[in-house]
């Protein structure tokens, strides 16, 4: 990917709560994640991002693992509220619901690179508009489902169960039931339309926050941006991996090169590198380090090909380098993670 604009990526919150939903729904949860190559560390890690694409293969693993033709929104209902994040902040230190909306809105990012919700009034009617910035991901069911009742228990959260929807459209086909559709959303859901909408009655817009605070609401606004600030900074870093996975194979790999690829000055890639708290070189020694642990604990591939595949001129450099990266020999860390 040259010049422009990184790779859509989801906050890995998502996942996160996806995991918490499964444990309720006594789904194996752990076979889901191995099935997705996602290991306990990934999940974890409090500052991961995930491409927006794997949606569409998370979705069909769900589905296929779960047996269940709606598990979009089953999983949305057993999900925990979304909670304790910057947003939720913004929410209920701002003056009224609308307002706290409007704000949250500025900052869906934090999110989600690919959403693009919006607030629209007409005659008494409030809508939000949910839409994807990924045409791959636009239409998928499970996904639409599932955010559009995130989004609404989080409504009736910040507003102590004020909130209802009073109508829902999607723009998938309807499916073969629409039953749990009206359990779930308990109001008019309708499908086949031309967008993704939650309307609701226009006065919850003036609803007034019982947690409001202006002097948090700042600071909570600041926090924000800063947030969005970061993950900005750390767009360069996720291009960089990127072109890593495109050259590593064909052996030496530079800042200079990297750079021209990138449509950047090696200079200015520099300095991008420095405002993210990284540099080239501890880049390419966490991309190689990672994609060798991968490659040991899920595959079969030969230490040799393993050797090849991570960029490395030799045996014995690979072998150096992974005891300093995790204090194992390549045998030993695929024998322990085959253990």
């Amino acid at each position: 990917m040259s010049g422009g604009m990184a790779e859509l990526r989801d906050s890995g919150i998502m996942l996160q709560l996806a995991h918490q939903a499964m444990l309720t729904m006594g789904l194996d949860a752990d076979a889901i994640w191995q099935r997705l190559g996602i290991t306990a560390e990934i999940l974890q890690d409090r500052n991961l991002r995930t491409p927006h694409d794997a949606q569409i293969i998370f979705w069909g693993v769900m589905e296929e693992v779960s047996g269940d033709p709606d598990i979009g929104i089953h999983l949305g209902e057993n999900m925990p509220v979304y909670k304790g994040q910057v947003l939720q902040y913004l929410f209920l230190s701002s003056p009224t619901f609308g307002e706290g909306l409007t704000r949250a809105l500025n900052y869906q990012r934090l999110l989600s690179d690919a959403s693009q919700a919006s607030v629209e009034v007409d005659d008494h009617r409030a809508s939000i508009l949910v839409e994807s910035a990924s045409d791959k991901v636009k239409g998928l069911r499970h996904l639409n489902e599932c955010m559009v009742l995130g989004l609404i228990r989080f409504f009736q959260y910040v507003t102590d169960d004020q909130f209802r929807p009073s109508a829902i459209e999607f723009t998938h086909a309807a499916p073969e039931t629409v039953a749990e559709h009206k359990r779930v959303f308990g109001c008019d859901v309708q499908f086949g339309c031309s967008e993704n909408r939650i309307h609701f009655n226009d006065q919850l817009l003036a609803l007034p926050s019982l947690h409001a605070e202006p002097e948090l609401l700042q600071l909570h606004e600041k926090l924000a941006s800063e947030h969005v600030a970061k993950l900005e900074r750390q767009d360069v870093v996720t291009r960089v991996y990127k072109v890593f996975g495109e050259v590593l194979e064909t052996g030496q790999v530079n800042l200079d090169d990297v750079a021209e690829r990138l449509d950047l000055k090696p200079r200015t890639l520099r300095t991008r590198l420095t405002e993210a708290g990284t540099n080239f070189n501890q880049l390419l020694a966490d991309y190689r380090c990672n994609l060798a642990k991968r490659l040991l604990s899920s595959t079969d591939e030969s230490i040799d090909e393993i050797v090849y595949l991570t960029g490395f001129s030799e045996p014995s450099t690979f072998y150096r380098a992974f005891k300093r990266w995790t204090n194992q020999t390549p045998v030993e860390y695929r024998n322990s993670r085959r253990g």
